[in-house]
Parts: structure tokens; C-alpha cells; sequence
């Protein structure tokens, strides 16, 4: 989102490390990448992609990743640090890709700002472009609770989510979730970090 202009280069730099002290979420990327290299189809969207450090990560795991960002700045600012990847402004409800065409999204904790209502939309969004065997990672703040919570983040107001809840999501937009990881938070907050695989039905 646009509020995300004002602190791009505090945000890359929080982010710098590319996921070096976030064990888990590695695993899980690696993960995906390496199932989507065995779809033979590697063109792979980081939507919501922020700096671009992910869209990175992704190509130096054989993807043919490409980067999208609601936030001009933030597009500027992967588009400078990382001169030989593809970033474009986009709104994730209304992806600039064709139905169908992709191995691989990463949401990785994209989605946080969406209030619940929206959030099908946006997930259905992802189903449109995902080929049939296409793999979607969506990482977020989990609760254990039966409803998503609102929460103040730095940036915007944000939402965690019971998994089981956004697997109820993931399904009814053919979305088939198959893996799910769920662990203590790395941050203040409280929230577990959870991270759900799905492939396109």
C-alpha cells in the first residue's frame, strides 16, 4: 500500500538479511520453490513484494520471479536493488497477468492489511492466475482464536488470521492447501507466524 512510500529505506534495511535469522520461513520458501521448479512452469509472482529481497531469494532458487507492489517506492527502490529482476506496481485484486499463467505467488505477509471481508477477493485474484498444479505460499500472522483480529502495525492497521480460516479461504477459491506451518512469533507481538501451501485445484 501507498503508506509504505514513507519508509522504504527503514523497511529494506529491517529486511536486509534476506530471512537469514527467520529459519523457518526459509524452509518453507525453499519449499515452494523447489515444488514449483517441478511443475516445469517457473514464472512466479512476489506479490506484495515490497523491496524485492524475496523476489531474489526466489531467483537465485531457479524461479523466474518478477516482483508486485501497490507502493511506488518500494518499486523504485527493488527496481535499484535489483537492476535484473522485473518489478511493476500493482494491486493485488487485480493482477497485471494473464488467467492461468503461473507457477508460483508468494504472499509473503502481504495479505496482513486486507480487511477480512476483502481478502476472497483477493484470493480468488490469485487462483485467476495460477495454472492448475501452480503452488501459492501465504505467510502471515496466525492466531488461535475463531476470527481474524485487528491489530495495530507500524505502517497500517494489520490482521492475524486462525488458520484454519484461511484454509477455509484457500479452498473455496480452488486453492487446495496442503502444508501448513505454525511457530512462535520472532517479534513482540505475539501472534504465530504461519505459513500454508496450497496448490491451484
Amino acid at each position: 500500500m501507498a503508506a509504505y512510500d514513507g519508509v522504504v529505506e527503514l523497511y529494506a534495511s529491517l529486511f536486509a538479511n534476506r530471512l537469514e535469522t527467520q529459519p523457518f520461513a526459509r524452509a518453507m520458501i525453499g519449499t515452494f520453490a523447489e515444488l514449483v521448479r517441478a511443475t516445469g512452469n517457473l514464472r512466479t509472482a512476489d506479490v506484495g513484494c515490497g523491496p524485492g529481497h524475496l523476489t531474489a531469494m526466489l531467483h537465485e532458487l531457479g524461479l523466474d520471479a518478477f516482483g508486485l507492489d501497490l507502493s511506488p517506492g518500494m518499486v523504485d527502490h527493488a527496481r535499484r536493488a535489483h537492476p535484473i529482476l522485473r518489478f511493476q506496481e500493482a494491486r493485488m485484486e487485480s493482477l497485471p497477468i494473464e488467467d492461468g499463467a503461473l507457477g508460483g505467488i508468494l504472499a509473503h505477509y502481504s495479505m496482513i492489511h486486507t480487511p477480512p471481508a476483502e481478502l476472497p477477493e483477493l484470493i480468488a485474484e490469485q487462483g485467476r492466475v495460477l495454472a492448475p498444479g501452480g503452488l501459492l505460499l501465504v505467510s502471515f500472522f496466525g492466531t488461535d482464536g475463531p476470527e481474524p483480529v485487528q491489530f495495530d502495525h507500524k505502517v497500517a492497521p494489520a490482521y492475524s488470521w486462525p488458520a484454519d480460516r484461511l484454509t477455509e479461504l484457500l479452498d473455496d477459491a480452488g486453492l487446495v492447501p496442503f502444508a501448513r506451518l505454525l511457530h512462535d512469533p520472532a517479534s513482540e507481538r505475539g501472534f504465530l507466524d504461519a505459513h500454508l501451501l496450497a496448490r491451484r485445484s
